[in-house]
């Protein structure tokens, strides 16, 4: 309960986070569990309370992109929006880190939204965030080069992990960019070269 009071909007009505705790289902899963899959029917929605995931979307070729990260006190607002609208996932959700979640099913997010001012407003920054999040993404795939982008991840997972240490193969960085495992591992080695990281057995130390 602890981390969902200290969810800025929650913080005004004890009674709402009470509530979320009575009705949702909360399961403990390890890093590389999936939680969410494409195309699978929505009939809850996730609120992490520890750990990290990361959540992908999959081109028509193949490949795979990374979205967005949802870290503590935060939901996937892809999975509110197609519950919501009783379609399927367009995205899958995946552990980056160890996380414990609580599952909301659909037909309380509904009633909460009609109930606490609170909840919506949550919902709403929620949003925002990830519509930022997404323009950035866009930004990204249009003007910067793949070592800016490869960088970027690299940067945005030790802020998440707080560690300079990522264990991680080249294979997960080149999905979670959308390009090939090849041209991660020359611009790695680039990295490498130029002192920025040192590469070792499926993890990557940042300097």
């Amino acid at each position: 309960m602890e981390a969902l009071e200290q969810i800025t909007e929650f913080k005004s009505s004890p009674e709402l986070v009470e509530k979320l705790n009575q009705y949702s289902i909360k399961k403990k899963y390890e890093a590389g569990s999936v939680i969410l899959n494409e195309n699978a029917s929505i009939r809850s929605i996730p609120i992490v309370t520890k750990g990290t995931l990361k959540v992908l979307r999959m081109e028509e070729d193949g490949r795979e992109i990374l979205l967005y990260y949802i870290k503590a006190g935060e939901s996937c607002i892809m999975s509110f929006l197609g519950g919501m609208h009783n379609e399927t996932s367009k995205v899958r959700a995946e552990v980056e880190e160890d996380a414990e979640i609580l599952f909301l099913p659909m037909e309380k997010v509904s009633l909460f939204i009609k109930e606490y001012p609170q909840w919506l407003d949550y919902i709403f920054r929620l949003y925002h965030k990830r519509f930022e999040e997404l323009l950035e993404i866009i930004n990204a795939i249009t003007f910067k080069k793949v070592d800016e982008r490869l960088l970027g991840l690299l940067l945005k997972k030790r802020e998440l992990t707080g560690n300079n240490i990522l264990n991680i193969t080249h294979e997960q960085l080149a999905n979670e960019l959308g390009t090939a495992r090849v041209v991660v591992s020359r611009l790695l080695k680039q990295l490498e070269e130029n002192g920025t990281l040192r590469l070792g057995r499926n993890k990557i130390t940042l300097m």
